[in-house]
């Protein structure tokens, strides 16, 4: 979670975000969606932009969209108020 939520280098919350959301798994999603849940609005906005940057990069990624439906149904309140906020990222790009 430190990775994703390093409030002394941007870079490694944006890069740590589109790796995981390359990966794209239920596991790495929760990992997004914990840490969008508890980010400020600097951080959250870094963290869409990692996720964004999976999505639209080259080679596609797998259906993150897919993963946080999944996660709207996790026992954890956080995880599907952060999984509801990528959800809602990934209606805006269009993927």
């Amino acid at each position: 979670m430190g990775l994703l939520l390093d409030v002394e280098d941007t870079a490694v919350t944006r890069q740590t975000a589109e790796a995981l959301a390359r990966v794209g798994t239920v596991a790495a999603i929760r990992l997004i969606a914990l840490a969008v849940a508890e980010a400020d609005d600097s951080q959250a906005d870094w963290l869409q932009t990692g996720v964004h940057d999976a999505l639209v990069g080259p080679g596609g990624v797998p259906d993150v969209a897919a993963a946080c439906g999944k996660l709207a149904r996790d026992p954890e309140e956080a995880v599907r108020r952060g999984a509801a906020d990528i959800s809602a990222w990934t209606d805006d790009t269009g993927c």
